[in-house]
């Protein structure tokens, strides 16, 4: 019984240690220093208490596996983490093949912020919708995109910082 809890205890601080980290670059690359520091402070100690383990019985393969496991349930675990926080805000360029009048406005309804751009493409004069929202708004504007125009061309960026602009409380349904 004492073995399984081991190889437990392996695989869920690794699963915790790899969650952390993808959280903590998340909050790095955002410019969120402190809670980057917290965050990293907890995930070292969780994993200077599972490598220990692990090599403090090295000749056990199963350490190792719950190790490995656990890294990469860790991984597949941080980008589910880091899906469902959906922190910070995106860029949204859309270039649709129907008229785009009314997509814009269906938008601005919502609460998105559209600045609607002529631009001259391969099928002559269209209009490219710039569109700025939160992340967590990313699947409503999908939704709404899809019910206009399900052939859209659409680029989405990550933005770092926002300054000045029109932004409206967006809309709960």
């Amino acid at each position: 019984m004492e073995l399984v809890l081991g190889y437990l205890f392996i695989y869920f601080a690794k699963v915790s240690d790899v969650t952390l980290a993808t959280v903590r670059m998340i909050m790095v690359v955002k410019g969120r220093r402190i809670q980057a520091a917290l965050i990293g402070f907890v995930e070292i100690i969780i994993f200077i208490l599972a490598i220990g383990k692990v090599l403090a019985d090295l000749d056990n393969p199963f350490n190792v596996i719950a190790y490995a496991l656990g890294f990469a349930t860790g991984n597949y675990m941080g980008i589910y983490v880091e899906e469902k926080m959906a922190l910070g805000s995106i860029i949204a360029q859309v270039i649709t093949q129907g008229g785009s009048v009314s997509l814009v406005e269906r938008f601005r309804e919502e609460g998105f912020g559209v600045t609607v751009v002529e631009s001259y493409g391969r099928e002559g004069m269209q209009h490219l919708l710039n569109i700025t929202m939160q992340r967590k708004n990313l699947g409503k504007f999908y939704q709404i995109l899809d019910e206009h125009d399900k052939k859209a061309f659409v680029t989405v960026t990550d933005a770092r910082a926002i300054k000045g602009g029109y932004f409206t409380r967006f809309k709960r349904r």
